[in-house]
């Protein structure tokens, strides 16, 4: 294996990692917030901690989805037609999702260059939210990579799913 894929693989599962400790704060600070409401004290800002590891969550999580392959697929009809058919539309699907990928990075990149501008912050604990949008502007980029491993070599996953 190359140092390249090595260091993209190490890449994707730091992220990954990320995703997963962002799901755990999630999931307590839901669960204490609830727990402590019925007794009148429900968590601060737990509206802000959740909404933005969620998107956190959901972006990080997005490289390792790519990387073992996880999205939705219609496998039905892709196996109806042809090896030649198979390759030539899992071709075209890899460029327009590498297109895609690098739309949502660009835009995500202005918008939180323009959240940093304004000084935006979240709505109770006055945290600075321009990061977020870059973080997944970040996971877009790696997600481009993982498409283009993927290219250049058809039928083999990066990661292997357990």
């Amino acid at each position: 294996m190359s140092a390249l894929t090595q260091a993209l693989r190490m890449l994707v599962y730091y992220l990954a990692g990320i995703a997963g400790v962002s799901l755990l704060i999630m999931m307590l600070v839901t669960c204490a917030d609830a727990v402590l409401r019925k007794f009148g004290h429900p968590v601060p800002g737990a509206y802000d901690v959740v909404k933005i590891t969620a998107g956190v969550a959901m972006a990080c999580g997005l490289p390792y989805t790519t990387a073992v392959k996880g999205h939705v697929a219609v496998e039905f009809f892709f196996h109806r037609l042809g090896h030649t058919g198979r390759i030539v539309v899992d071709t075209v699907i890899r460029l327009l999702l590498l297109l895609l990928f690098g739309l949502f990075a660009w835009q995500l990149m202005q918008y939180g260059t323009r959240l940093r501008t304004n000084g935006e912050v979240s709505m109770t604990l006055q945290l600075p939210v321009f990061w977020v949008p870059y973080l997944m502007a970040a996971s877009c980029v790696v997600a481009m990579l993982v498409t283009l491993y993927h290219l250049f070599h058809p039928g083999k996953a990066l990661i292997q799913s357990r």
